[in-house]
């Protein structure tokens, strides 16, 4: 396959819709350790974006303001995009976004990769996050499941566990 076209393409965020982001902002910055890299206000069309990622991941110097910082936002890899749509936090009528989880299915999870689950699963249980699934529940030991404000799915998996729960639990494919 020929990659000339595609070669500087790569991945750069993941737009969740949340209700609120005094509930939501805490909870990727705070719980998750995530940095709120910017927020865009957009006021005709009433709603706001925010960007966050790990700061270990970040590329290159970050501008001080204006188009420059706007651009290297969006250059970054792997940021969570939440897009809140003005008014849904006071709306006592809004159920809130579909999660993909319950039916019908679609859209399943977001993955954060941590050095010890259990140790990142004792503070989340001392923050009172809610678990879907905690790591030796199931058949799938070493791995979790929480829920963020809205109700999103995170899997909170090693590298290491998560090689061996594929090795343990699939026929090796890699060629």
């Amino acid at each position: 396959m020929n990659n000339t076209i595609t070669k500087h393409y790569k991945l750069t965020q993941t737009m969740l819709r949340i209700k609120d982001p005094a509930t939501s902002i805490p909870f990727y910055r705070d719980v998750l350790g995530m940095t709120l890299l910017d927020r865009y206000d957009f006021e005709s069309m009433k709603f706001s974006l925010y960007f966050l990622a790990y700061e270990d991941a970040l590329i290159g110097e970050r501008p001080a303001s204006g188009p420059d910082n706007i651009a290297w936002v969006f250059n970054q890899i792997g940021t969570i995009e939440l897009t809140h749509n003005w008014g849904t936090e006071a709306d006592d009528n809004f159920d809130g976004y579909h999660s993909g989880n319950d039916e019908p299915k679609g859209f399943g999870h977001i993955g954060i990769t941590v050095p010890d689950v259990y140790a990142a699963c004792e503070r989340f249980e001392e923050l009172g996050v809610e678990y879907v699934k905690r790591p030796d529940d199931g058949s799938m030991k070493g791995l979790a499941f929480v829920k963020d404000p809205d109700g999103y799915w995170i899997e909170i998996l090693s590298s290491k566990g998560i090689a061996q729960i594929i090795t343990e639990n699939t026929a090796d494919t890699s060629g």
